[in-house]
């Protein structure tokens, strides 16, 4: 059965501080100058936090920026924002602008964080620190990316639907041209008939008031109700069909730019593996080289070897002799 002495260990502790303290031991000097080390400043942390910072004011302006930014005025009335389109087609490119050169910072900052000579644990730590960088800036990508969706359908919106204003317009002008040239007709009639007598004409003008809206007329215009409600209906259609696809291309997008980023990764790895290729290529030359001497010194010596042996044997028999 395990027994906590957690009261035990801080009373000796207690103990041994208390009778060092009395002896003359300081150890507190030492723990200060310890924590007074400041660590050596590291210029990737900062460049890094530059990134952050960089891609936090740009989260920050959008989304302070937003309700203008998507608020078009509304679909039917031409109200105006305090944003035009130009403003909006500029803050379009800066944003993309930044994000690129952001993008292009992550990039160089891997590039170096490779190149510095480092422990691997130092260079693990950067690599995770700029995958999380990567993924904040994934993030800003997308709230813009839904932003400038918005905007897109809203216009898309805005334009259809004033394509279909003066249409109306023309239709119930024609109308109204229609039913003045029929009102003028019946005047004609009246007065035609008001010059043969008098009594006929005060029926007539009795006729005329109860005939005013005739069976076809109202059928004339319950067809162009349900023919103006039908084009309504397929305009709806329309417009949430472009809203579909506006969203699926927003969404395609998105997948487009992570695909781009993770290409840039694999490049960068690509890139290095190509480096570390050429380096082990270099070094195979070298000892190709260096073997090609070692043998040609190799066979140097063997000649040597069997000259001196001949000299040696040549020597002997003229000795002998």
């Amino acid at each position: 059965m395990a027994v906590d002495i957690t009261l035990l260990f801080k009373a000796s502790v207690k103990t041994v501080k208390t009778r060092n303290k009395a002896i003359g031991l300081a150890f507190d000097s030492q723990k200060e100058e310890l924590l007074k080390r400041s660590r050596p400043s590291n210029g990737f942390s900062f460049k890094a936090k530059e990134v952050i910072s960089n891609i936090t004011k740009l989260k920050d302006f959008l989304l302070q920026h937003r309700k203008d930014y998507v608020n078009l005025g509304s679909l039917v009335s031409s109200d105006v924002t305090r944003m035009t389109d130009t403003e909006r087609d500029q803050i379009d490119q800066d944003a993309q602008i930044f994000m690129r050169t952001c993008s292009d910072a992550i990039k160089q900052l891997r590039i170096e964080g490779e190149r510095q000579i480092v422990p691997l644990q130092i260079k693990e730590h950067h690599g995770a620190m700029l995958d999380l960088v990567e993924v904040y800036l994934k993030g800003v990508c997308k709230l813009y990316s839904e932003q400038r969706a918005i905007r897109v359908k809203r216009v898309v919106d805005k334009k259809r639907l004033s394509r279909l204003e003066p249409e109306q317009q023309s239709k119930v002008k024609a109308t109204q041209e229609q039913m003045v040239h029929k009102g003028q007709k019946e005047d004609s009639r009246e007065k035609t008939v008001s010059e043969v007598s008098g009594s006929s004409a005060h029926l007539w003008e009795d006729s005329r008031t109860e005939d005013e809206l005739s069976p076809e007329e109202m059928q004339m215009f319950e067809q162009e109700n349900q023919r103006l409600v039908s084009e309504m209906s397929s305009l709806v259609d329309e417009v949430r069909q472009i809203e579909g696809k506006v969203v699926e291309i927003s969404r395609l997008q998105e997948i487009f730019s992570e695909k781009v980023l993770q290409q840039e990764t694999e490049i960068d790895s690509i890139h290095q593996l190509v480096v570390g290729a050429t380096e082990h290529v270099k070094e195979g030359n070298e000892d190709i080289r260096e073997a090609i001497k070692n043998n040609a010194g190799f066979r140097v010596w063997i000649l040597f070897f069997l000259v001196m042996c001949s000299f040696s044997l040549l020597f002997l028999d003229w000795y002998d002799s």
